[in-house]
C-alpha cells in the first residue's frame, strides 16, 4: 500500500513540476524582426534613385510659386527664400546619412562655386542635429544656407525621396523639380535654357 502512494505521489510530483509557461520573448522577437525588415525595405526603396536620377517634371510645381521656404539654419541665422528674389536658387533636399545626397554634395559645391553671382544654393537637412549638419559641411564644402528645423517643409514641398531638388527662377517660379543626384553641368544647362526662354522637357 505504501509503495502504491509512493507510486502516486511521484506522478504527482511530476505533474506539478509541468514545463514553465512558454516565453513571449521569441515572439516579440519575431515580430520586431518583420517590423524591422518592413522599415528597411522602404528605406531602401525611397533611397534607390539610380532609376530616376536627373531632371523630371512635377505638374503640381513647374511654373509655380515656389513654396514658402523659411527658417533657421544651421549656423543659427534666420533664412527666408523670399530675399533670395533675383538670383537663380537651388533648393536642395538631402540627408548626412544619405549615400546618394553625399554623392552628389560635390556638384553642388562646383555649382555654387561657379555661379555664385548669379545662383545659389539653399538645402534643407532631415531630421538632423545642427552640430552633424555643420560637420558635414565642413569636411565636405560648402557654404550655402542649411535649414536645420525642416518640420513640414519637405511635406510643402512635395519631396518623395533623397536627394530632391527645385529650381527656382529669380522671379520665385519653380521652373523644374530634380529627383535623385544631379551635377553642376545639368543645373547649369537648365539656367542658361530657360533664361534664354527655352523649355528643358
Amino acid at each position: 500500500m505504501s509503495g502504491g502512494q509512493g507510486g502516486m505521489g511521484t506522478d504527482r510530483g511530476v505533474r506539478e513540476q509541468a514545463a514553465p509557461p512558454r516565453s513571449p520573448v521569441p515572439a516579440i522577437v519575431a515580430v520586431v524582426a518583420v517590423v524591422m525588415a518592413a522599415l528597411v525595405g522602404l528605406f531602401l526603396w525611397g533611397m534607390s534613385s539610380d532609376s530616376d536620377s536627373g531632371p523630371d517634371s512635377a505638374a503640381q510645381f513647374e511654373d509655380d510659386s515656389a513654396p514658402s521656404l523659411a527658417g533657421t539654419t544651421a549656423s543659427g541665422e534666420p533664412f527666408d527664400l523670399a530675399d533670395e528674389s533675383g538670383k537663380w536658387v537651388l533648393v536642395n533636399f538631402f540627408a548626412t546619412w544619405c549615400p546618394p545626397c553625399v554623392a552628389e554634395h560635390p556638384e553642388l559645391v562646383e555649382f555654387a562655386a561657379r555661379n555664385g553671382d548669379t545662383a545659389t544654393v539653399v538645402s534643407v537637412a532631415f531630421d538632423e542635429p545642427p552640430e552633424v549638419i555643420e560637420a558635414f559641411f565642413e569636411a565636405n564644402g560648402g557654404d550655402w544656407p542649411v535649414l536645420a528645423d525642416a518640420e513640414g517643409i519637405p511635406l510643402d514641398w512635395g519631396v518623395i525621396k533623397l536627394p530632391e531638388s527645385y529650381l527656382v527662377s529669380p522671379d520665385g517660379v519653380v521652373v523644374q523639380k530634380l529627383e535623385g543626384g544631379i551635377t553642376a553641368a545639368e543645373i547649369e544647362e537648365l539656367i542658361a535654357e530657360r533664361s534664354a526662354g527655352g523649355d528643358p522637357g
